[in-house]
């Protein structure tokens, strides 16, 4: 049974709701793209990649309205089966334009909905796409917060400065950087928390947060080691991002 927030996502996609397509494709695009140029393993170009990514959620589009949540797909892998099928059959339609003939598309195979045992597909791929998700709160947590809250926990969480030395830039006191620190703290996890549940399908998915040491429940959680794990996750994400774009005189 899939929880309200995925739920609600869920008949905003089926309902062709644009916005709700533009939020996938802006948090998971990215993954997407590098999960199709490690498939490609060089027979695809980085231009042909975006443009298969966005096929892909052509692909899912048309998909969602066949997603049976009883079988017992995670989230991540449904983008995975879409995207590995939509490379598929580029590739196997460029193999037929090499013979001298044309080819009908591929249809979808569905039996990815089934749960295989609580496997992972990739746990490379699976660890980007919580990160996305992790990228996706921060940047809710950023527009809402006061800018400069924000600016203090990036400072001191992000750029890994003291307190003292946010205080003294800032022209404030170390017990108010706590206490502004602890306000952006506190919205990270409520947004998390939500991003979480709207993108996932799975029990598993959503206790990820804890595996990964973000305590989402501020009477059981350790701050500390809350930042510190943020920090990783921001600074991964970060070079992913670097990653993905690449000098643009790549071929087709």
């Amino acid at each position: 049974m899939l929880n309200s927030l995925t739920t609600s996502f869920v008949n905003r996609l089926r309902a062709r709701d644009s916005a709700a397509w533009f939020e996938l494709w802006e948090t998971f695009g990215p993954v997407l793209r590098a999960q199709l140029m490690k498939w490609g393993k060089g027979r695809v170009g980085v231009e042909t990649v975006r443009d298969l990514s966005q096929e892909t959620l052509a692909a899912l589009s048309d998909s969602i309205d066949r997603y049976d949540p009883a079988r017992g797909a995670r989230f991540s892998t449904w983008l995975l089966a879409i995207a590995k099928h939509t490379l598929g059959d580029e590739i196997d339609r460029r193999t037929a334009q090499k013979r001298g003939g044309g080819r009908k598309s591929a249809a979808l195979d569905e039996s990815w909905m089934v749960q295989a045992g609580g496997a992972s597909p990739d746990m490379e791929y699976e660890a980007a796409i919580f990160r996305a998700k992790v990228r996706a709160a921060l940047k809710l947590v950023e527009r809402e917060s006061d800018f400069t809250d924000f600016t203090i926990y990036r400072m001191r969480v992000f750029d890994g400065q003291s307190g003292k030395a946010v205080a003294e830039s800032l022209g404030t006191s170390e017990p108010t950087v706590s206490r502004r620190m602890a306000k952006v703290r506190e919205l990270i996890r409520r947004r998390l928390a939500e991003v979480v549940q709207t993108y996932s399908f799975t029990d598993d998915e959503l206790v990820e947060p804890d595996r990964k040491g973000l305590g989402l429940n501020p009477n059981n959680a350790n701050d500390a080691l809350f930042d510190e794990a943020i920090a990783e996750l921001y600074h991964r994400e970060m070079e992913a991002i670097r990653a993905d774009r690449p000098d643009s005189g790549s071929n087709r």
